[in-house]
C-alpha cells in the first residue's frame, strides 16, 4: 500500500510538476506568439482562462520574471504575459524608449487581442508602465497592482535609496561616452537610459487614475518607502502594502503571500 501511495504521488508530481515547474516561461513555443503593433513585433504568452490579467515585467527583464506567479493566476485568469518593447523576444528599432510609449504598446496589444479591459500586475518598470496605462488608457484597466514603481528618474536621487543612486550615477559616468557598435549594445544602453532619464509622472497625473490600485513595496526595496507612500497617497482609490523583510522582488521573495494578496485585491470590491 505504501509503495502504491508513493507511486501515485510521483505520478501526480510528474504531471503537475511538468505542467508548471518545468514550463519555459518567456520561451514557450507552445503558447508564445508575436503581435504586430505600433511598428514592432511584441512577444506574448497566454496561460489559463477567465478574466484577462496583463503581466508587465521590469527593466531588462522578460516574461520569465513572473515564473513564480503565472501558474497561480492561470487557475482563475486568462494570463497575458508580455515582453515589453526592446526586451526579451520583442523587437524594437527606435533610438529611445519612454514609459508612455510602452504603456501605449500594452493598450494597443489589448485592442489587437479584442480585449476591452484587464487586470494588471506590473513589477518595477512594469509597475511604472501599469500606472501610465491607467493614466493614458483608463478604460483598459480594471484594477492594477504595481510593485517597486517610481515616478521620477534615477538621476534625481529622489526615489531610489542612496546606494542604488550612487551605482546608477557611476554607471552613467563610466558608460555615457562609450561607442556602441552592435545592435545589442545599443539596445542595452537604451534600456538602461530609460530609468536614468525617466519616468516623470506629475502627482496631478496620478490623481486622475480612476481604477482601484494596490501600491506595493518592500521594506528594504531599492525604491524608498516614502516615495512608494507618495504614489499611494495621490491615487484616489488606492491601498498601500509594504512587505516586511522584502527587497525589490516582492513577488519572488514572498511569492505565496504576494499571489494571494493580489488575487484577493482583484476579487474584493474596493472599500474607502
Amino acid at each position: 500500500m505504501k509503495k502504491l501511495f508513493i507511486l501515485t504521488i510521483l505520478l501526480l508530481f510528474s504531471i503537475y510538476g511538468h505542467c508548471y515547474a518545468d514550463i519555459p516561461y518567456g520561451n514557450n513555443p507552445e503558447v508564445g506568439q508575436f503581435y504586430d503593433i505600433r511598428g514592432f513585433k511584441m512577444y506574448v504568452e497566454e496561460y489559463g482562462k477567465g478574466q484577462p490579467l496583463l503581466l508587465i515585467h521590469g527593466n531588462g527583464g522578460s516574461i520569465n520574471a513572473f515564473r513564480k506567479n503565472i501558474s497561480y493566476f492561470a487557475e482563475n485568469y486568462r494570463v497575458i504575459a508580455t515582453d515589453s518593447r526592446a526586451h526579451g523576444k520583442s523587437t524594437d528599432n527606435t533610438d529611445s524608449l519612454s514609459f508612455e510609449m510602452m504603456a501605449d504598446d500594452e493598450a494597443a496589444l489589448l485592442e489587437k487581442m479584442g480585449i476591452d479591459s484587464a487586470y494588471v500586475i506590473g513589477w518595477s518598470d512594469g509597475g511604472i508602465i501599469a500606472l501610465e496605462l491607467a493614466i493614458r488608457h483608463p478604460d483598459k484597466v480594471i484594477k492594477l497592482a504595481s510593485t517597486g514603481a517610481d515616478i521620477c528618474p534615477d538621476s534625481t536621487g529622489k526615489a531610489v535609496v542612496s546606494s542604488y543612486w550612487e551605482n546608477s550615477k557611476d554607471n552613467y559616468a563610466k558608460n555615457k561616452d562609450k561607442k556602441r557598435l552592435t545592435a545589442d549594445e545599443k539596445n542595452r544602453w537604451k534600456i538602461s537610459m530609460l530609468d536614468w532619464r525617466q519616468p516623470d509622472i506629475p502627482l496631478s497625473k496620478l490623481q486622475t487614475i480612476p481604477c482601484p490600485s494596490l501600491i506595493i513595496g518592500g521594506d528594504h526595496d531599492l525604491i524608498k518607502i516614502e516615495h512608494t507612500t507618495l504614489i499611494f497617497q495621490n491615487i484616489p482609490h488606492a491601498y498601500l502594502w509594504i512587505l516586511p523583510h522584502s527587497g525589490h522582488g516582492t513577488l519572488i521573495e514572498h511569492t505565496d503571500e504576494f499571489n494571494k494578496t493580489v488575487d484577493d485585491f482583484f476579487k474584493t470590491p474596493y472599500r474607502l
